[in-house]
């Protein structure tokens, strides 16, 4: 009779962490491939991205190929490293980063549901801040379609076109 406070309490802790740790998975791919095409300088990128192990640590890495116009960067390559925090708020993932190219940035990323995501985001690379929002529709479990605004402080803005591959 003794035991059974300390097994009651251990118990209900251990549900609580399984219904923690349940609920911490939101659902989004960090693991994936892009090809995105920039149609405000014609231009394509590459980007992947992917947790570590089974950590919320997230390696990504992207670069601009095939520039039409004169202005923009070809060959723009960045890495970063950041931290997923799972369900911070309303449902919402939350990305921290460090990069390459003196880059940091927040990315908010949500399941707004019936197969579409939404996203914004805050970068400062080399001194310059930037903004995006972004849509995404999930063809299948695989692959989803997605549009991007994006502006930086002193340039234009741009829109891109993302096909991602979720692996």
């Amino acid at each position: 009779m003794k035991h059974i406070l300390p097994i009651l309490t251990i118990t209900t802790l251990a549900a609580a962490a399984s219904a923690q740790s349940a609920a911490a998975s939101s659902g989004l791919s960090y693991n994936r491939v892009g090809l995105g095409y920039d149609t405000d300088s014609k231009g394509y990128s590459l980007s992947a991205s992917a947790l570590i192990g089974g950590s919320n640590f997230l390696v990504s890495a992207s670069t601009t190929i095939d520039s039409k116009n004169a202005g923009a960067a070809n060959g723009a390559d960045s890495v970063s490293l950041g931290y997923v925090f799972k369900n911070v708020a309303f449902g919402a993932d939350a990305t921290l980063s460090v990069g390459s190219n003196e880059s940091y940035g927040l990315g908010i990323r949500k399941d707004l549901g019936s197969n579409i995501e939404g996203s914004v985001g805050y970068s400062r690379e080399a001194g310059v801040n930037g903004y995006s929002i972004g849509l995404a529709y999930n063809l299948t479990k695989q692959y989803q379609l997605g549009v991007e605004y994006s502006k930086a402080s002193g340039a234009s803005s741009e829109t891109s076109i993302v096909l991602h591959y979720n692996f």
